[in-house]
């Protein structure tokens, strides 16, 4: 498990210089100088950056106060709306309209030492850091509110280096932060390395030796 103080002098280790390599010319000179590998940093925004885990909770205690609820402490499992759905079936459908209306995504508040971190790993040398995030399929306010959050937060050149996607196996990058325990899609051999995010639904998974577990921002 890494703390982030321990986390960045792991991304300063992976994004040194890498061994020069050469094309000979004729006389056995290098064709062309070394370089430097750039560490690429994926970094999943909901549950990682911004609170949708606290957002959603308030959200729906507002809108259904008379409703059964699941505190943090006793959130278990990646989907909201699958746990929500065993307390009572019609309490799935519900779940998902607190995601899907307007002003959810944008109102998320970020997670403690999130913006700063993401500020901080940007300005290491020899790194770039982009957010990868995944819109729901329900559209119509979820991707406009993701870039105007990043824009709010973060400022725009974040907004620049922002990818949406519904499968993140397809983005190159060496590193991908994500609290989502699985990350599955077309290509089984992701160019990433999936460093887990601690949040209340995967605390109490048990460690997995193949895989880094970022316990927090602000550890």
């Amino acid at each position: 498990m890494f703390a982030l103080p321990r986390f960045l002098r792991f991304l300063r280790s992976r994004g040194s210089p890498v061994p020069p390599r050469y094309f000979s010319g004729a006389h056995g000179t290098p064709s062309r100088p070394p370089y430097t590998k750039r560490l690429r940093v994926l970094v999943d925004m909901d549950g990682v950056i911004a609170d949708f885990e606290g957002g959603f909770l308030k959200k729906y205690r507002a809108k259904y106060p008379n409703e059964p609820y699941i505190s943090l402490e006793n959130r278990r499992g990646f989907w909201v709306s699958n746990q929500y759905g065993e307390l009572r079936r019609d309490l799935c459908e519900k779940a998902i309209s607190i995601w899907e209306s307007k002003n959810f995504f944008i109102d998320l508040e970020p997670l403690p030492g999130s913006v700063a971190a993401l500020k901080e790993m940007s300005s290491m040398e020899n790194t770039d850091v982009f957010i990868c995030t995944s819109p729901i399929k329900q559209y119509s306010f979820c991707p406009f509110e993701k870039y105007a959050w990043i824009e709010k937060h973060l400022g725009w050149e974040f907004v620049e280096q922002t990818i949406l996607t519904r499968d993140k196996t397809l983005v190159s990058g060496d590193l991908l932060i994500d609290d989502k325990p699985d990350i599955l899609g077309v290509e089984p051999n992701p160019t990433w390395e999936h460093v887990l995010f601690t949040a209340c639904h995967n605390k109490d998974l048990p460690p997995c030796p193949s895989r880094r577990r970022l316990l927090s921002w602000n550890s």
